[in-house]
C-alpha cells in the first residue's frame, strides 16, 4: 500500500511538472497545486469554499483569485495536458470523441447561460453548454479539451459580454465549429488517433465531415434517419436503405464491453460511392436485438480496407465520453464551480481535465500488463442490390 501511495504521488508530481512553468510566480503555482489536490480529494462538493476549507483557508479568496485574476494561460496548460495524455495513454488505435454536456445554473450572469436544451437534463433548462473532446485508447480514456458554447444572444450583447469577461475577438461559433477547433488542435499536437466519433449533432454537419476528410481522419458519426446520403442510383435515406437490407447483411456483434457484459447488437454495413485517396465511405446501421424497430445510423469514412468490425468498434467507443463526464462530475468536480466569468470557466475546467487525466493514467498504470482483447477478421461480399453494396 505504501508503494502505491508513493507511486500516486510520483504520478501527480509528473503531471504538475508539465505545467508548473505556466505560472510566472510562486503563489499561483502553489495555489494551482492546492486546487488540483482538492479536486482529487474525497470532498463531496468541490467549489471555492470547500476547496479553501480543505486547504485550511478561512475564505475562498485565494481560490477565486486563481480562477478570476491570476496571470496564467489555461490553453497553454491544456497543450501540456495533450503531451501528458499522449505519453501515458497514447496508442495507434486512439479515438477522438466529441460530445457536449450541460451545467445547470440559477442566474443569468454566468457566461453563455440561457434557457437551452441540455442532454444532461434531457430537457430545456437554464444552463451553460460545454463542448468537450475525449481521447480513448486501449490504455484508458479521459477528457482532453473544452470549449464553452456562447449563444448568439450573448455574442450580440456588448454589456453582457463585458461583465462576463468575454474578449472582443470571441464571436459566435456553432457546436460543430467548436468541435473542429478542438480536433484540429489535437491533430496538430500529434495525439495518436486515427478515428473520430460523435453524435447526430455533429454527424449531420457536412462541414464537420468534410474537414475530417481533408485531414484524412477516419470517422464514424451518428446521423438522423432522414439524412440524405449518396448511393449509386442517386440519394436515399438511412432508414430506407435499412428497410431494404438483405437478411445476410445483418451480423450480431459486440461494440465493446458494458457493465453487464458485451454490448451486442445486430449490425449492417453498406459501401457508399466515392473513394478519396484510398479512403472509402460506408453506412453503418445498428439494430437492437430486443426491439428491431430501434435503429441507429452512422456515416463512416476511413481507409478503404477498414473492416466492418473496426467501424463497429469505433461506434461503440462513443460511450466512453459519457463515462468521462460521469467520473469527471462525481470524482473531480467538473460541474461544481461557482464562477461567472468566461475565462474563469476555462481555468476551472482545465484543472479538472488535468485531475481527470491523472486518474485515468493512474488507473492505466495499475492495470498495465493486462492482455489486449482479440479481434475477429472481417469477410465481405457485395449483394445484388444496385444502390449500395452490402457486406455479408
Amino acid at each position: 500500500m505504501i508503494d502505491e501511495i508513493v507511486g500516486w504521488r510520483a504520478g501527480l508530481d509528473d503531471l504538475l511538472a508539465r505545467f508548473a512553468h505556466r505560472f510566472g510566480r510562486a503563489e499561483p503555482r502553489r495555489q494551482a497545486l492546492t486546487y488540483l489536490v482538492g479536486l482529487l480529494s474525497p470532498l463531496a462538493s468541490k467549489n471555492g469554499w470547500t476547496l479553501a476549507e480543505a486547504a485550511g483557508d478561512a475564505t475562498p479568496d485565494r481560490m477565486q483569485r486563481l480562477l478570476n485574476r491570476s496571470a496564467w494561460d489555461p490553453d497553454a496548460v491544456r497543450d501540456d495536458l495533450f503531451a501528458y495524455v499522449s505519453e501515458h495513454l497514447g496508442h495507434g488505435d486512439g479515438v477522438l470523441i466529441v460530445d457536449e454536456t450541460g451545467f445547470l445554473k440559477k442566474g443569468i450572469k454566468s457566461a453563455g447561460v440561457q434557457r437551452q436544451y441540455s442532454g444532461t437534463a434531457g430537457r430545456t433548462e437554464n444552463c451553460q453548454l460545454g463542448v468537450f473532446l475525449a481521447y480513448a485508447s486501449p490504455a484508458g480514456r479521459t477528457l482532453i479539451d473544452r470549449e464553452l458554447y456562447l449563444p448568439r444572444g450573448w455574442c450580440d450583447d456588448p454589456a453582457r459580454r463585458e461583465e462576463a469577461g468575454i474578449a472582443a475577438n470571441i464571436g459566435f461559433a456553432t457546436k460543430p465549429a467548436l468541435a473542429l477547433r478542438m480536433l484540429e488542435r489535437a491533430i496538430t499536437a500529434g495525439l495518436p488517433a486515427r478515428w473520430v466519433t460523435a453524435d447526430e449533432a455533429y454527424g449531420q454537419d457536412s462541414k464537420f465531415r468534410t474537414c475530417l476528410q481533408q485531414h484524412r481522419m477516419g470517422y464514424v458519426l451518428a446521423v438522423p434517419r432522414n439524412q440524405r446520403i449518396p448511393t449509386t442510383t442517386g440519394s436515399s435515406r438511412p432508414d430506407v436503405l435499412a428497410a431494404n437490407a438483405p437478411a445476410l447483411a445483418w451480423k450480431r456483434r459486440s461494440c465493446g464491453a458494458g457493465a453487464k457484459g458485451p454490448r451486442l447488437y445486430d449490425w449492417a454495413v453498406a459501401s457508399l460511392p466515392g473513394t478519396i485517396h484510398g479512403h472509402g465511405h460506408w453506412l453503418l446501421i445498428r439494430r437492437s436485438i430486443t426491439n428491431p424497430t430501434d435503429l441507429a445510423y452512422y456515416l463512416c469514412f476511413g481507409p478503404a480496407d477498414t473492416s466492418d468490425e473496426t467501424l463497429i468498434r469505433i461506434a461503440g467507443t462513443r460511450w466512453a465520453i459519457e463515462e468521462c463526464f460521469q467520473t469527471a462530475k462525481t470524482e473531480v468536480g467538473l460541474d461544481h464551480y461557482q464562477v461567472r466569468r468566461y475565462d474563469a470557466w476555462y481555468r476551472h475546467i482545465t484543472l479538472v481535465l488535468c485531475a481527470h487525466a491523472y486518474l485515468a493514467v493512474t488507473a492505466a498504470h495499475a492495470k498495465k500488463g493486462a492482455p489486449n482483447p482479440t479481434r475477429t477478421a472481417s469477410f465481405r461480399s457485395p449483394s445484388a442490390r444496385s444502390d449500395v453494396s452490402w457486406h455479408t
